[in-house]
């Protein structure tokens, strides 16, 4: 049987990747994006795999829209063999001063609290997927309070690192299950977050991360990797 993986941030970037890699695959893809039909790239995608990817909108930060995503998704298949939790924003790089505490609130309710509640939407649909089945949230080593030498991004560093501790909680309470639960780090890609001057092109990460996740195992679950499976410091 194919895998069947759901993508969130599938518009641009690495999800939008993640989405072309998997269906060079071979895998059957859903991809949850907050407006699918705004982004160009993923109705090309869609024209030419209409077969194999399922488009659907979900804002991650909304509780409905979650819950009308898994609506839809569970309308077509019965499980998942991998859940990507890649939508995310940036926040701001303001300094400790200047710093918009709204803008700290949005970004944790998209960074941190997205991925838990896309994945406990859809957790009967990992439950129900073959084996193995991989949750697989994308963090960032801005996040890791031992790699934190330069300061700024608070919004950015303290969601990533609240998404750290969420994915070991993930790891822990369903080892019973079967499912693995890790982070990832994909570096500094080439996207409209990571920008031009980025030194890794976004098809090369993609293409390591899905060999990683592919690799994953339950003695692995927990884990803070980089793209290639090396552990990175917490």
């Amino acid at each position: 049987m194919r895998p069947r993986v759901l993508v969130t941030g599938a518009s641009r970037g690495i999800g939008l990747e993640y989405a072309r890699q998997w269906l060079a695959a071979g895998a059957r893809v859903f991809a949850l994006a907050r407006d699918p039909e705004e982004s160009e790239g993923l109705m090309t995608l869609a024209s030419r795999h209409a077969d194999a990817l399922v488009p659907i909108p979900c804002d991650v930060a909304d509780d409905a829209s979650v819950t009308e995503a898994r609506r839809r998704v569970g309308e077509v298949t019965d499980g998942l063999e991998i859940l990507i939790n890649n939508a995310g924003v940036m926040g701001s790089r303001e300094d400790l001063e200047s710093l918009d505490l709204q803008l700290v609130r949005r970004t944790f309710e998209v960074n941190a609290v997205g991925p838990i509640r896309v994945t406990r939407a859809f957790l009967d649909l990992l439950k129900g997927g073959g084996r193995p089945r991989r949750i697989v949230n994308m963090t960032s080593l801005m996040g890791s309070i031992d790699d934190n030498r330069s300061g700024d991004a608070y919004a950015y560093r303290m969601s990533k690192a609240a998404l750290n501790m969420a994915t070991r909680s993930m790891a822990v309470d369903l080892s019973g299950d079967g499912i693995v639960a890790v982070v990832l780090h994909p570096g500094w890609v080439r996207t409209a977050m990571g920008g031009k001057s980025a030194p890794t092109p976004v098809e090369e990460a993609v293409s390591s991360l899905v060999r990683t996740i592919e690799s994953l195992d339950v003695d692995r679950s927990g884990g803070f990797y980089d793209r290639d499976g090396k552990p990175l410091p917490w």
